[in-house]
């Protein structure tokens, strides 16, 4: 770290597809409600990306917008991360896309922690903004889910959604992002997983059928219980390091996974209900894209204003978990959007 120097969020900025998919859309596809969904999970509706919406396009759409709202120029980013389990190909990067679509000319790359994608971004950029590599650096959260959903499993296909968030951080005179903690546990790895399409199992016809290329999870209980205990005690840890209380915090923007996963971080942190953050009605669980998603919204509402300190959290598969602490140094946007 280069001494007294520091990263600070500039902005934010997201993308959603046109689409809106309610809950009652799944129920001529499985045994379900929309008050099953809405009890369960908090869900009303998700959005589906549409012909020509892919995770390139969206991530492109949440990243001119947080520029805009900087006031930056996209060939004034130094370096470009995109978070995501759902890329447009497995090879190139979909970063290669996204950089190319911004006419950007830095060094870009995919980070793939699934739904703590963005997390590990933010730490990422983060590091390479107080070590001096870089003075501005756009990370994004982005996810196409829909294209990998078995509509015929109950317990996945209606947790799911997309969409894009992207921030912007720069160098600042205080401690914008404070510190992160990130954490895996890969010997839980199969407990959510897409099985085919890699080189362990690549796509076949056989594969295809048995509907082996979409997201399996087992045991969803477990992995709701894992996701309490594991968020929690990373915001716990952070806050600890930074020698702050959970009473300090502001506003907490966990993954927006689960409302009930949400609301027990929340409780197992003791912080006050009305101080977390719930965006997942009309969003749905849209991975590494949704903590972005939820910061964008939540600023441009006026939820969020300066010196605010900010605490997110989340927990994926991996299984992959972790935890930012921000204060909260982006103005009113530049475009009013």
């Amino acid at each position: 770290m280069t001494p007294g120097r520091h990263a600070r969020i500039a902005a934010v900025g997201s993308a959603l597809p046109r689409r809106v998919v309610p809950n009652r859309y799944f129920e001529s596809l499985v045994e379900t409600s929309d008050q099953w969904i809405v009890e369960r999970t908090g869900i009303h509706a998700r959005r589906f990306a549409g012909a020509g919406e892919t995770t390139a396009s969206l991530s492109t759409e949440a990243a001119r917008r947080a520029l805009a709202s900087a006031g930056t120029a996209p060939e004034a980013v130094d370096l470009l991360i995109v978070a995501t389990c759902t890329p447009d190909r497995p090879l190139p990067s979909t970063a290669a896309f996204v950089q190319a679509r911004l006419g950007m000319s830095c060094p870009a790359f995919d980070l793939n922690a699934a739904c703590a994608g963005f997390v590990y971004g933010i730490s990422v950029g983060t590091s390479q903004v107080t070590a001096g590599a870089a003075d501005r650096v756009l990370v994004v959260g982005a996810e196409v889910l829909s294209r990998v959903l078995n509509m015929t499993d109950r317990t996945t296909c209606v947790l799911f959604g997309d969409g894009a968030g992207a921030a912007l951080l720069e160098p600042g005179e205080d401690a914008g992002v404070i510190d992160s903690v990130l954490a895996m546990d890969g010997a839980q790895a199969e407990l959510l997983t897409i099985p085919a399409g890699g080189s362990e199992e690549p796509t076949t016809a056989e594969s295809l059928a048995k509907l082996r290329n979409t997201i399996h999870m087992r045991d969803g209980q477990a992995v709701f219980k894992q996701a309490v205990v594991a968020m929690a005690a990373a915001a716990t840890e952070l806050l600890d390091k930074a020698g702050l209380q959970p009473s300090d915090v502001d506003t907490v923007v966990a993954h927006q996974a689960n409302a009930r996963i949400i609301l027990a971080v929340g409780k197992r942190l003791g912080i006050d209900p009305s101080k977390v953050f719930l965006d997942i009605a009309e969003v749905g669980n849209t991975s590494a894209a949704s903590i972005p998603i939820a910061l964008d919204r939540a600023w441009r509402s006026g939820r969020l204003s300066r010196g605010d300190l900010v605490l997110t959290a989340a927990f994926g598969a991996g299984l992959a978990w972790g935890a930012n602490l921000i204060r909260w140094t982006a103005d009113v946007p530049n475009d009013h959007a």
